[in-house]
């Protein structure tokens, strides 16, 4: 099994942290600088990808998120047609680890596999949301910095105020980043030492 680096991923936290520096949060807290991958309330770029079972979701978020002022790198996929979710959940989880963008949305019939696979990507802590209460609490408790949504288990307005909320919350930082610290702790312990 090969594993990243901790130079490696020092390398990425610097890059995303160089690339979201410049950007205005709207609750600044000195805590947050200290969480890798914080997501800024001000995003301008957003990964998204799916599985089929989330395609016309995506269809439909991509103009909504685009009216919000955001930029969108789309990662598939681009049908109907059976595909597997683990790899558009990657593609996302991806771009967020290289800095390419500052947060990221996955789509699947249930969220959970999808969820799953993202979380495994250094770097990312995605969060299953399927309601305003878990959107909110994701990004001010766990600074989240990629969405994971059940297409068959939400409505459209349902999937727009969680998104909506998902994107305005800003991370409380305080006791909140010494927590999310604890968790990116847990996952530099599995890198190997180059």
């Amino acid at each position: 099994m090969n594993y990243i680096s901790e130079t490696e991923v020092r390398r990425i936290v610097q890059s995303v942290i160089q690339q979201t520096s410049g950007l205005q949060k709207t609750k600044p807290s000195p805590a947050d600088a200290a969480v890798p991958g914080a997501v800024n309330t001000a995003i301008k770029v957003i990964a998204i990808g799916c599985d089929h079972g989330g395609f016309d979701v995506k269809r439909m978020l991509i103009p909504f998120l685009s009216e919000m002022g955001h930029q969108l790198i789309d990662c598939g996929t681009n049908s109907t047609k059976s595909v597997d979710y683990p790899d558009f959940a990657y593609a996302v989880a991806d771009k967020i680890r290289s800095g390419e963008a500052c947060c990221g949305i996955v789509i699947d019939g249930a969220g959970i596999g999808s969820c799953m696979a993202a979380n495994k990507v250094p770097g990312v802590r995605a969060a299953m949301c399927y309601d305003y209460a878990t959107a909110k609490n994701s990004r001010e408790h766990n600074d989240a910095n990629v969405l994971s949504l059940g297409a068959g288990l939400l409505g459209v307005n349902q999937i727009k105020t969680i998104v909506k909320t998902w994107l305005e919350e800003p991370f409380g930082g305080g006791r909140h980043a010494k927590r999310v610290n604890k968790i990116m702790e847990i996952e530099k312990r599995f890198f190997k030492e180059s």
